[in-house]
């Protein structure tokens, strides 16, 4: 299924670009707004700070998971509630980890800083990769492979309810709009070519790691594969210390992204531009990032299970992924019907309604699971 809707995903953050070099914007919100009109641009700022809030929760769940498995090696206690030290319990190292690393990295107005985080957070990546596929092929002698009872999906109702997660692991358009505006010469064809090898790098990344680890544990695979391995595999920690580095400066950059939106947001809703409302931005930004944080640990310290926040986030990264850049290509294609020949102009305008008629199912689905699963639970 990853491998099919690659095509939508990659000609979404083609259609952002074009889209972008034709409105002369150079945020994905700002584009949303030029095209589109306010309406939509509303809908797209408040469903970016929603997402990006729920990405923060999910990054703090995955930093307590990963702690979780290095204190118990370090501790040489054995995993599990009871008879743990006050200071290896999860809420607390989750706390103490956030307020020393990422609220400090939240703050600043600027995250130019971070640029040098990626390419260890890209390191790590591959790492962990590598490490799980090594894994499967040369198994330790502890491993005992558990069964794999059945390799297809039950119904197409699951082939669905793998979508949401599909989304939120591809879902890079938000912050396409600004990379795609920095580069020296922005060509949407170069940025094509750009987008496609990224996503290829990024599905073999994701397929390595998924069905080496499917196969490696079975039905018995934990949601984060990571956690199925024993504690004391010194290799499988490092990869959890890459995942914990990666997390750690990705929070911040998400955290921007929203703060940024909510911002717009609260000076559109005043009547004032940024320029004329420099001297309270600070005591603004401050706030901003304070509530911000503080909720998300809360939220993340009592959702013990990512995989709840990724169902729900999915259905937005849906969003992000077709609706908008669906929309987007309408619009687009609407103010050059004079322009253009009949038949390309109705292509791309079937095509964006199929973007948008794709997103808008995967988000109506994940919205009807999140809701209906949890009543009848």
């Amino acid at each position: 299924m990853a491998q099919a809707m690659l095509v939508f995903i990659i000609s979404g953050l083609v259609i952002l670009a074009y889209c972008s070099q034709a409105s002369n914007e150079r945020t994905y919100q700002e584009v949303v707004w030029a095209v589109c009109g306010k309406l939509t641009g509303v809908l797209c700022e408040v469903a970016i700070a929603t997402y990006t809030f729920g990405t923060c929760i999910a990054f703090l769940i995955i930093i307590g998971d990963q702690q979780d498995k290095i204190i118990a090696v370090m501790a040489k206690e054995p995993e599990g509630p009871g008879g743990s030290p006050w200071y290896t319990d999860r809420k607390f190292t989750i706390s103490l980890t956030a307020f020393l690393f990422i609220l400090p990295l939240s703050i600043p107005r600027e995250i130019g800083f971070q640029k040098y985080a990626s390419f260890l957070s890209v390191v790590g990546t591959w790492y962990v990769t590598a490490i799980i596929i090594i894994k499967y092929i040369w198994p330790d002698k502890e491993m005992t492979p558990a069964d794999i009872l059945n390799s297809r999906p039950a119904s197409w109702i699951a082939v669905f309810n793998a979508m949401p997660t599909i989304c939120f692991g591809f879902q890079c358009h938000v912050s396409s709009v600004p990379v795609f505006n920095s580069m020296r010469r922005p060509k949407v064809k170069t940025w094509g070519g750009v987008v496609t090898a990224a996503m290829v790098i990024a599905l073999a990344v994701y397929m390595g790691t998924g069905i080496c680890g499917f196969l490696t544990f079975g039905d018995a695979v934990d949601p984060d594969v990571l956690l199925s391995y024993p504690s004391e595999d010194m290799a499988v920690a490092v990869a959890r210390a890459f995942i914990i580095l990666s997390v750690l400066t990705s929070y911040p950059i998400l955290h921007f992204c929203g703060r940024a939106v909510i911002e717009g947001l609260w000076l559109r809703y005043q009547g004032m531009p940024v320029e004329e409302d420099v001297g309270r931005e600070r005591r603004r930004r401050v706030l901003q990032t304070l509530v911000w944080f503080l909720l998300t640990l809360l939220l993340a310290l009592f959702i013990p299970d990512i995989g709840k926040v990724i169902s729900v986030i999915g259905g937005l990264a849906a969003c992000f992924i077709f609706v908008f850049p669906g929309l987007c290509l309408i619009q687009a294609k609407l103010s050059e019907m004079e322009e253009v020949k009949p038949a390309s102009w109705w292509a791309m305008v079937s095509y964006g309604v199929l973007l948008v008629t794709l997103g808008a199912f995967i988000f109506g689905q994940t919205t009807a699971n999140a809701i209906f699963v949890d009543l009848l639970a």
